[in-house]
């Protein structure tokens, strides 16, 4: 097997993965997983607004899905650390999740969604944007969006400042998506961001020197 055939099989399976520990941590505010090699294992890292039901009593449920792991995705020797998410009022997937469960317990879309945005706008977001899809109170479906602040929707600057989430509200008429995109910091921010830790990693150098 080619190294670019390994490489993709790795990413195909960390997609899986991710579904996998998406569908079992819904009601724990799950965010992302980061996954490396390490000379002893697989190590997985596990981000959640609620890191105590991903753990479970006595380390119950963490232990349950370590075995699974290994035995389904044959991962060698996985090693399950779980972590708090900074702020996960500007988390995507667990703004959309959030909206999901609104929407499961008969909310009104419209008052979910504006609320949900002046929450995140609060908490010092630059932009946020809410589609919702589905039967939303008809018999046809339609997509509404909902939008305030500024937000990059591509290129580059678009994958490392804008968090991305989706998710599905299981309704009587049907299944309604939620994506949600939320802008965290904007670009004079980051660029000044990434001059402080230009700055700092070369006055930690010349300490060395």
């Amino acid at each position: 097997m080619t190294k670019e055939m390994k490489f993709v099989q790795e990413g195909i399976k960390s997609v899986f993965i991710e579904e996998y520990l998406k569908s079992q941590f819904l009601r724990a505010d799950y965010s992302h997983i980061e996954v490396s090699k390490t000379p002893l294992g697989t190590r997985i890292i596990i981000y959640a607004n609620r890191p105590g039901i991903v753990i479970g009593r006595g380390g119950e449920k963490i232990k349950a899905i370590t075995e699974y792991l290994r035995d389904h995705f044959k991962l060698d020797n996985p090693q399950l650390d779980v972590k708090e998410v900074d702020n996960p009022d500007q988390d995507a997937q667990i703004i959309s999740r959030q909206i999901a469960s609104s929407l499961e317990r008969g909310l009104n879309y419209k008052r979910v969604a504006n609320m949900t945005i002046k929450r995140v706008m609060d908490s010092g977001a630059v932009g946020i944007q809410i589609r919702v899809s589905g039967k939303l109170g008809g018999d046809k479906s339609r997509t509404d969006k909902f939008m305030q602040g500024y937000l990059q929707h591509s290129g580059e600057t678009a994958d490392r400042l804008v968090s991305k989430g989706k998710a599905e509200a299981l309704l009587k008429p049907g299944k309604v998506g939620i994506q949600v995109k939320i802008m965290t910091i904007n670009i004079e921010q980051e660029m000044k961001l990434q001059k402080e830790q230009k700055k700092a990693a070369e006055e930690n150098a010349d300490k060395k020197e």
